[in-house]
């Protein structure tokens, strides 16, 4: 199942595609897709609805997050092998963790706004991971059973904030608009393989990154058991995966987001992304 939230920002209500990929309107049956949402039993149960019998949404409709009420937004870095090898760095022997702020969550196709005086402003594609239930020192071959489902990602980048402002990662991933997610969330029964999927971004219309999940250095199973060793995780939590090779900050020269760019992003299963840079 393929679930959404769609309105405009603050007044969004939950909707799913349908087989033909049309937008439905849950809003007669659900109050809003809040993490209470997304237990088993209740996914299950949307699930069995009969979507042909919903109203259609209009498709020009904005995007939201499509999860309301997301308390941790968790993020991998340097989680791909030719992401490593573009950056100079050796591959790491733990996923490397750090936060952003839930108040860079944005929709899908929202603008992204450059921060004032920044040069450095950086596009990552990634798949995020969303939690179902809770997750507290799971074993990895349990990790998959407490995901809900999973989204397209692009995990914003500002290099200057995010190198050179004493290196915490999260101060040049938190800014407004920096977030973009959704614009569905798939759930595990349309997504049952998280590691063979096919990802593109592009800005301006030229490719920048192409990879497949496959890529990845540690695996959804094990991100989720390594971060429930020592945070427990909740249900609507979000955590990025990180980044494919192709970013900005690797190019020879560098490049980097500016005003009136357009950036495209794809997952196979995901969806796509479309961001305006203002």
């Amino acid at each position: 199942m393929k679930l959404l939230r769609v309105g405009a920002a603050g007044a969004e209500k939950p909707a799913a595609l349908d087989a033909q990929g049309r937008i439905r309107d849950l809003s007669a049956l659900v109050p809003d897709l809040t993490p209470d949402w997304l237990a088993p039993e209740r996914l299950r149960a949307l699930a069995a609805i009969d979507l042909e019998q919903l109203p259609l949404v209009d498709a020009g409709v904005r995007i939201g997050v499509p999860v309301a009420g997301i308390r941790q937004f968790i993020a991998i870095g340097l989680n791909y092998r030719k992401h490593a090898e573009e950056s100079g760095l050796p591959l790491p022997a733990e996923p490397i963790v750090f936060t952003k702020a839930i108040t860079s969550l944005s929709g899908a196709n929202d603008d992204i706004v450059l921060p004032k005086g920044s040069e450095q402003t950086d596009w990552e594609i990634e798949l995020a991971i969303v939690i179902g239930s809770t997750a507290r020192s799971v074993a990895p071959a349990d990790a998959l059973g407490h995901v809900a489902g999973y989204c397209l990602a692009n995990d914003v980048s500002e290099r200057h904030w995010q190198i050179h402002r004493n290196g915490q990662w999260g101060k040049g991933k938190s800014f407004d608009s920096f977030g973009p997610v959704g614009p569905w969330l798939a759930t595990t029964a349309a997504v049952p393989d998280p590691q063979v999927l096919d990802m593109e971004l592009r800005v301006n219309g030229e490719v920048k990154q192409a990879s497949n999940t496959s890529d990845m250095i540690f695996p959804v199973a094990d991100i989720v058991s390594y971060l429930s060793q020592f945070m427990t995780l909740l249900p609507g939590d979000v955590i990025v995966t990180g980044t494919p090779a192709g970013v900005g900050l690797g190019m020879k020269p560098q490049q980097f987001l500016k005003k009136g760019d357009v950036v495209e992003l794809r997952i196979d299963q995901l969806g796509t992304q479309t961001q305006r840079v203002v």
